[in-house]
């Protein structure tokens, strides 16, 4: 019988709990593959409930032994019990004890949800709905409990056993071998934030001391034998907490917080209350294998992690449909973070690249939906790029409406109000309304509302008047289940530059409320005229990338030149060489496809040029502005009848032209890239970029010995940035000593399981005509193991999403390799299968023939009589 998507859950249907847990104590004694459970629980009702409502906890693949209220076991006719759910059906109308006992068997939980062994180490995952497989539940966001744990184990198995909270005792238990942990957290909280970890673990200590002066003991846990990677973790973990309480006023409230790495996990890292678990490539790094983009995700995903002790934890949303409550706005706190330790400019840069290659083809396909869904199946599916991403871009576009005081005052209030609670988007918005006099009725749109808003933009100048009009227009394409939609309130940030590169301030504005360079857009239709402006201005529209929008601007080749010279903020000069590569690249894949002789642009080489000379510029920022949009970036712009092939061969047309045509500037910047010890500080990371940056191009001029130079880099470089881009380098362009390369990173690294992850991707994600079958043969390498989600991701994921003429093969070889991994993995873990499975997402816009590969393999997988829930969703949605 075909499996069925889960029944839908809505918004509009949600109820308060009839009942509350005040507080739970875990007994948990653990097993391999008999974990045993005793979970004591005290339960009432809530007002309104009446006498003899049923008590129905939630299971998932649970095995129950006993049940008893207030000690008194209960006869097998007062309660119905399955796997999945546990019915009291007449629970008495006083406040009341339940004690429920289960067994459960990690070691074959290979979903890695609830609690499962990793490597021999006890490990939890309980978010969106994990705690369930542990023990009979009410396992809703909105249920918040103060947690007890017990935890027993083999004590030369389990040395380390850690859980939430702060340590309240240890222990041997008395004639065994076995020893026992007690742990306490005072602060209630939902079901999914409960994490233990239980194994023969090393520690890494340190201390914080608050503003309070509260000294906080800070441990970092992981595998022996790689304490000495920790460093950089340990190091942005004190400066997350420092920047915290000097930001936002946010100060740590245990006694220790906890780090475990593990390598076997779904998700990048879990924020569980004092107790965080880590997927273990954010937090291990050294010079020799991890690169300046590993140590800058460690330092972000350690502060994500830590702010979400307030954002998340102290905080937390009411119910799964709230998910963006505490992730957009700790993404935001993130990047805000990550900007002040690195460059401003250049992180937005990155934020807003991420945003684009991500997220705006999800508000674009079949799988789009609003910040806020009013609608899921499954859950686990909407830990998305627009819950995350553009739920941060929201976050951002209060602040820039409000102005960074009012924000502030906003968020003060928010965290007086609501601390201890479980909330909502709309009390969220409530403390910006109530600090600063704003109705934010429209704005509250961009929770409810999908697809990325296109927003038109024309202007005229009038020298007679000195006047300068901008006429707007806004609108969001169609998307599945969205019949109809409303104008956004959109800010945008904008200035108006005259011919020497310095904005003008015009005299007045009107039709919009301008505060600053922040004019509020929030008509379908809008005239804004700006009076007493002396010259024809260029406008610069969208600076910062102040919403998350497509824009629309009719300008000049010549002014985009201007703007990429002479514009004021960085971003919008990236922007403007970014839309010029754009166009050019549109331009020369419809030849390419036509078949008609064209050659890139030498406007494009000028700008090129001018900026590796710009002296203002640093590094880093040269680098992100030397950067072509990507493969799939330029397949968005052009829409629909997609030929990635084309796609591609334009795209390295363009990169030809400029390495030729710059190669003597190319080389100067390889050969000055950065000596002697490596650090992984802001300016020698941005001075690496554009040296690989620069390496990129050189790599196709027509220097003599380019072969060389790159199979040199790769040798005599003493990080792994460098070697890896030299690698890059060899592997993608098929390099004569490639395969060289290859075999001695292989042999050089084959011990470090993350390193290894950057072999397999390189090699699955070269444009290479047999990448097919070089993945599929990978898959049978010693050092691939299928049941780890990092090893997936780094072969599979990164063959499907990072490289598109060979995932989207027109003998359909890519999108058949594809489906039976998913259907494989979809056995094991299902969230992994299906987060694989939105690769497809795009299919439509393909041209005929790949769509028609696309849609059979999407099919095939469709077919499958036992798929999972979690992948039952995303295909059906695909599909739709």
């Amino acid at each position: 019988m075909r499996s069925e998507t889960a029944p839908a859950i809505r918004l509009e249907d949600y109820q308060l709990p009839r009942y509350r847990i005040e507080t739970v104590f875990l007994d948990i004694n653990l097993d391999p593959t008999e974990t045993r459970v005793c979970t004591r629980m005290s339960l009432a009702r809530t007002a309104g409930t009446p006498d003899g409502t049923p008590l129905e906890l939630d299971g998932d693949d649970l095995s129950l032994t006993s049940v008893q209220i207030d000690g008194v076991p209960l006869e097998c006719s007062a309660y119905e019990a399955s796997p999945e759910k546990l019915t009291i059906k007449a629970p008495p109308a006083a406040p009341f004890e339940l004690i429920v006992e289960t067994v459960i068997n990690p070691s074959a939980n290979t979903q890695l949800m609830g609690l499962y062994q990793s490597s021999g180490t006890y490990c939890t995952q309980c978010e969106a709905e994990g705690f369930r497989r542990i023990t009979y539940f009410l396992d809703r966001p909105d249920i918040l409990s103060v947690y007890t744990t017990r935890l027993e184990a083999l004590a030369n198995n389990c040395p380390v056993l850690l859980a939430n909270g702060n340590l309240a005792e240890t222990g041997r238990v008395e004639g065994t071998d076995r020893h026992f942990a007690v742990w306490h957290d005072p602060h209630p909280k939902p079901a999914y934030l409960f994490a233990l970890v239980a194994g023969d673990l090393a520690k890494v200590p340190d201390r914080f001391t608050t503003r309070s002066g509260t000294s906080v003991e800070l441990n970092i846990y992981v595998e022996h034998g790689k304490e000495g990677l920790c460093g950089w973790a340990m190091d942005s973990l004190k400066r997350s907490m420092r920047w915290d309480e000097e930001t936002f006023g946010l100060e740590y409230d245990l006694s220790v917080f906890n780090i475990v790495a593990v390598s076997d996990f779904n998700m990048g890292a879990m924020e569980n209350k004092g107790l965080n678990i880590f997927n273990d490539k954010y937090v291990l790094a050294d010079p020799e294998t991890a690169t300046d983009q590993d140590y800058a995700n460690i330092e972000a995903v350690i502060a994500h992690e830590y702010f979400h002790n307030w954002t998340g934890n102290r905080i937390t949303c009411r119910d799964w449909f709230q998910l963006c409550l505490k992730e957009g706005l700790t993404v935001f706190r993130d990047q805000e973070f990550s900007s002040d330790m690195r460059s401003r400019a250049v992180k937005r840069i990155a934020d807003v690249r991420l945003l684009k290659s991500h997220q705006f083809p999800e508000d674009a396909g079949p799988l789009a939906h609003p910040v806020r869904p009013r609608t899921y199946h499954e859950i686990n599916n909407f830990y998305t790029a627009t819950v995350y991403e553009k739920g941060a871009e929201v976050v951002r576009m209060l602040k820039t409406m409000l102005g960074p005081e009012a924000f502030r005052a906003g968020l003060d209030l928010y965290f007086e109000r609501h601390d201890g609670e479980a909330t909502t988007i709309e009390a969220f918005l409530k403390c910006f309304e109530d600090s600063s006099g704003r109705d934010l009725g429209q704005f509250s749109l961009w929770y409810d509302q999908a697809g990325t808003p296109v927003v038109a933009a024309e202007t005229e100048y009038d020298p007679a008047r000195q006047s300068f009009t901008l006429s707007l227009t806004q609108e969001i394409p169609p998307v599945p289940g969205q019949k109809t939609t409303r104008a956004n309130v959109i800010p945008l940030r904008f200035g108006l530059v005259d011919p020497n590169g310095t904005d003008l301030t015009p005299g007045s504005v009107d039709g919009a409320t301008v505060s600053g360079d922040v004019l509020l857009f929030d008509q379908q239709h809008q005239t804004v005229t700006f009076k007493n402006v002396p010259v024809p201005p260029v406008l610069s529209l969208q600076r910062a990338f102040s919403a998350p929008v497509r824009l629309n601007q009719k300008l000049s080749e010549d002014e985009l030149l201007f703007l990429a010279r002479k514009d004021s903020d960085p971003f919008n000069r990236w922007q403007a060489v970014q839309t010029l590569a754009m166009q050019d690249l549109v331009r020369l894949t419809s030849a390419i496809r036509a078949h008609q002789p064209v050659s890139p642009s030498e406007g494009i080489i000028d700008v090129f040029r001018s900026i590796l000379s710009d002296g203002s510029l640093d590094a880093a920022l040269k680098a992100q502005a030397l950067t072509l949009p990507g493969e799939a970036d330029i397949a968005q712009e052009i829409g629909k009848d997609v030929d990635p092939d084309a796609i591609r061969s334009a795209r390295e047309s363009l990169r030809s032209l400029a390495g030729k045509a710059l190669s003597g500037q190319l080389l100067q910047i390889i050969e000055a890239s950065p000596a002697g010890a490596y650090s992984p500080d802001a300016e020698p990371a941005g001075q690496r970029a554009l040296a690989n940056r620069a390496l990129h191009y050189f790599a196709v001029s027509d220097a003599s010995g380019v072969s060389a130079l790159v199979a040199d880099r790769f040798k005599t470089a003493n990080n792994m940035t460098d070697r890896l881009a030299a690698l890059t380098l060899l592997v993608h362009s098929n390099l004569p000593r490639a395969a060289e390369a290859l075999a001695a990173f292989h042999d050089r690294h084959q011990s470090n399981s993350l390193a290894m992850d950057k072999w397999f991707m390189t090699q699955a994600t070269a444009p290479l005509k047999d990448a097919a079958q070089v993945v599929a043969r990978l898959m049978d390498h010693p050092l691939y193991d299928p049941s780890n989600p990092n090893k997936v991701r780094a072969l599979l994921q990164s063959f499907a999403s990072g490289n598109p003429t060979q995932f989207a093969r027109v003998d359909g070889s890519g999108f058949k390799l594809v489906a039976e991994s998913v259907l494989a993995i979809d056995k094991r873990n299902p969230q992994v299968a299906s987060r694989l499975l939105t690769s497809f997402r795009s299919w439509r816009a393909l041209e005929p023939q790949r769509s028609a590969l696309a849609e059979s393999a999407l099919l095939r997988i469709s077919s499958c009589e036992e798929l999972s829930r979690d992948s039952r969703d995303i295909v059906d949605r695909t599909l739709q």
